[in-house]
């Protein structure tokens, strides 16, 4: 019953992303339209959205919980991060992408495609919890995963400054978040008719998410994907060993079932999509990421109702 339940939840966003592969096919959507869609969801859409979750749905006893599932987060993320660098020496997969490699199997898809799927299986509840997640996600892909992707590259093409990763980390949804924390803190009142309007702009981001998702699989192009044993290996780790690793943390946890089963959901999800990005700034290798994106996204079809069942027997 919880596995169809997942299967149901998830439905609405597959149709979403199918719509937005179609319209990519048929040109209506390109990487011009793709890249606007996300300046507006990261740069206004979810920090509407953020703002309006904290103040609706934390209060100020809340708080201290919250700090103890940042620390769990950064645990099993970070864990994770170590396990994918040690095994890619183990197996002897390629060492001048080590970091790459590392990045494509610990980071997940916090925002894009977690902040759906989790507000489709448990409600708007659930976004804080998503939020902390990103929060750590973003935090070590920023620092220990920038750091190891620009070591693959023996000379990399510009630079990064570290004041650009700070940047990256306080990005507009964590400062959306930083603000409805602090307005809880101080007890502002917030008025009626911001909290609408915040909520009516932070509506957007689902659809526009997923339509970004579909447009992004569609520009990856599938057919060049080669089914080797480091995609294996990247596969099973970020939906199998990863998700795992993160129950066992939490094991030693004793947070909000809830919160618990966000960070399982979120721990299983496809690869972040920055991945791809910052490996094309660094002249590494940006078509594998991408596909691999491609090839993670329609593998959590499957495994996000797995998972959501999993959740549901163990927490």
């Amino acid at each position: 019953m919880v596995f169809l339940k997942g299967i149901e939840s998830i439905l609405p966003i597959v149709f979403i992303i199918i719509l937005g592969y179609i319209l990519a096919m048929k040109k209506w959507l390109d990487e011009s339209t793709s890249e606007l869609f996300s300046k507006i969801v990261v740069r206004v859409s979810l920090p509407a959205l953020m703002f309006y979750t904290v103040i609706e749905n934390l209060q100020k006893n809340q708080l201290s919980h919250m700090v103890l599932g940042l620390i769990a987060a950064f645990l099993s993320i970070f864990t994770s991060y170590v396990i994918a660098y040690l095994s890619v020496i183990l197996f002897k997969l390629d060492r001048k992408k080590i970091g790459l490699f590392s990045a494509i199997f610990a980071f997940s898809n916090t925002i894009f495609v977690g902040l759906p799927v989790n507000q489709a299986l448990f409600g708007n509840k659930a976004v804080p919890y998503v939020l902390l997640y990103y929060v750590a996600n973003t935090t070590l892909f920023w620092t220990m995963g920038l750091y190891n992707i620009r070591r693959d590259v023996e000379n990399p093409q510009g630079n990064f400054p570290i004041y650009q990763a700070f940047k990256k980390i306080f990005s507009p949804p964590l400062l959306g978040y930083l603000v409805g924390i602090l307005f809880i803190l101080i007890g502002l009142k917030t008025p009626q008719f911001i909290i609408d309007t915040a909520k009516y702009i932070g509506q957007l981001t689902t659809p526009l998410s997923m339509i970004f998702i579909g447009t992004s699989i569609y520009l990856a192009d599938l057919e060049d994907f080669k089914f080797d044993s480091t995609a294996s290996f990247l596969l099973i780790g970020r939906s199998i060993i990863t998700p795992l690793i993160t129950m066992l943390v939490l094991h030693f946890f004793k947070l909000n079932i809830l919160m618990e089963k966000v960070f399982v959901i979120q721990s299983a999800l496809p690869v972040m999509t920055q991945i791809a990005i910052v490996a094309h700034a660094y002249n590494s290798d940006q078509k594998y990421p991408s596909i691999m994106i491609a090839a993670t996204n329609l593998l959590s079809l499957l495994i996000v109702p797995i998972y959501m069942y999993i959740a549901s027997v163990v927490f």
